[in-house]
């Protein structure tokens, strides 16, 4: 495999009383692609922020290509061959694609001869590595694979050799995340370095040649993937052994908690995304929707918490109705015992601003428990947090820490601890585990699955098969807007795809 690509040896980082980073070395060869995995709060992320000049090492070096080199910011990282893709994606939605490639690296005085030298570049890019994207479209109108696409050109039109993607599956589909694949194979054998942080490990054994393993700020172990399996490298990131499966007795479903019938909604464009659904979910079960994203599940779990309104159609939490059409608000669903784990955690779940505390009540702060008279109870609040983050292992386990501090994991953890811990009557759980690590995974599980068997009934939308099939009593499958059809847990990941893409109704309808 040649020269390394990067060295890092001995590298320290500190924030305050936290040593994210602790003597860590790490060989990548080049033209290779290496996995990099821990639990959440790691040190991972760190530890390539500092390679892409985002952070300062304490203490330690960095050589790129065999040549020391000091990196202070990103633009010394570029300049040294380094792109990175982060995990929430760095683009002006309102922007062209082109403008958002040429941002920071116009080049000339003269835009115009910037954006035609661009086009001509873009062109050559996308056709070498098959990254075809529309260079006019502008980026709020493009589903999230396609605005992936865009960063990873971003990156090569500056010149990258050197590519880290943070979680770039993330926030794609499975049949996104194959392309994302392909594209990255692509690049290798073009002699990119491709350095990859994910959680999945089923993605680091399809594709990574080397994988490293960090745990609480160190660098425990690298394996060649082919000599190591899921099982060893989860292990290695927890320091015990890890349930990979979901455990869990027969369901006993009571009566109907949330009953949904002939709903209707539309997006702001005026698009009919959920057309004429119905289903129940029954205390004591869970009941998973499946889809590939963007087939209304997001729409239909927003119209029944109350965050957007629906056209038409009813919905009853615990046999009453709530106006999902008129003034439904999430306020009162919640004093009504309905919870809800947004999709996105970042625009709907949580102000970044914010102390982990202060998110901790986000959407119960009025509750009696909170509150000293006419205001705030902070001791209350505070000691509630620290509760809530040893009960869900947040870290770091500081409760004064700004929200924008913690990793998506652990981002994650504080609103399915605020959210269930309120013990509500119905869950609505969109994405449970996106971005989360394999132990805080099984921690979700048992937690879902108990709430379960507490009684709680409980709706599951998730874009991992394997979750919907493992954590679901029943799967409901969700295509163009529509319910396609039912099936139990024990239907094979095969009879849902198809499901999912429609396959069987076209057939029907032939």
């Amino acid at each position: 495999m040649g020269q390394a690509a990067i060295e890092l040896i001995g590298i320290n980082k500190s924030f305050g009383a936290v040593h994210a980073n602790r003597d860590i070395n790490l060989e990548i060869p080049r033209g290779t692609i290496h996995g990099i995995v821990g639990e959440n709060g790691a040190g991972k992320s760190t530890l390539m922020s500092i390679l892409y000049g985002f952070y300062q090492a304490d203490s330690g070096e960095i050589r790129v290509n065999g040549q020391p080199t000091t990196i202070r910011t990103s633009n010394d990282a570029i300049a040294a061959g380094i792109g990175m893709v982060h995990q929430h994606f760095m683009l002006v939605e309102n922007f062209s694609v082109l403008e958002n490639i040429i941002l920071g690296a116009e080049g000339e005085a003269l835009l115009k001869k910037s954006i035609a030298k661009a086009r001509s570049e873009l062109d050559r890019l996308e056709r070498e590595y098959g990254l075809e994207v529309d260079p006019d479209a502008i980026i709020e109108e493009l589903p999230v694979g396609i605005q992936q696409r865009v960063e990873i050109l971003k990156a090569l039109y500056r010149g990258a050799e050197i590519l880290i993607l943070d979680e770039p599956t993330g926030v794609l589909t499975p049949a996104e995340a194959d392309h994302l694949f392909r594209i990255l194979k692509q690049l290798k054998e073009q002699g990119k370095t491709i350095v990859l942080i994910t959680h999945k490990l089923r993605e680091i054994m399809a594709i990574t040649d080397n994988v490293s393993v960090m745990r609480q700020g160190t660098m425990v172990a690298t394996r060649q993937t082919k000599q190591t399996t899921v099982e060893e490298l989860a292990e290695l990131m927890v320091g015990r052994r890890v349930l990979l499966r979901v455990e869990k007795g027969a369901a006993n479903p009571g009566g109907v908690k949330l009953a949904v019938n002939n709903l209707v909604v539309r997006d702001q464009r005026g698009v009919t995304m959920v057309d004429d659904v119905s289903f129940e979910v029954r205390a004591g079960e869970i009941v998973g929707i499946a889809g590939v994203a963007g087939n209304g599940q997001s729409e239909l779990i927003e119209a029944i918490s109350g965050i957007r309104r629906a056209v038409s159609g009813t919905v009853l939490l615990d046999g009453k109705p709530i106006d999902v059409t008129g003034t439904a608000d999430p306020g009162e669903l919640r004093d009504r015992g309905l919870a809800h784990v947004p999709e996105d955690r970042h625009h709907v779940g949580l102000v970044l601003a914010f102390e982990e505390n202060e998110n901790s009540i986000l959407g119960y702060h009025d509750d009696v428990r909170y509150l000293k008279g006419f205001l705030l109870d902070v001791d209350a609040i505070r000691n509630d947090a620290k509760s809530k983050i040893d009960g869900y292992d947040i870290r770091p386990p500081d409760c004064r820490l700004r929200t924008a501090n913690f990793s998506g994991g652990n981002q994650q953890k504080i609103v399915l601890a605020r959210e269930m811990e309120q013990d509500p009557g119905v869950l609505i759980v969109g994405q449970p585990t996106r971005g989360v690590d394999v132990g805080a995974i099984e921690f979700i599980h048992k937690r879902l699955i108990a709430m379960r068997d507490q009684g709680k009934a409980v709706l599951l939308i998730s874009v991992e098969l394997d979750e919907i099939r493992s954590l679901s009593d029943r799967i409901v499958v969700m295509f163009a807007g529509r319910i396609v059809g039912e099936r139990g847990p024990e239907a094979s990941e095969g009879e849902l795809g198809l499901l999912m893409a429609g396959v069987e109704q076209l057939e029907a309808a032939e």
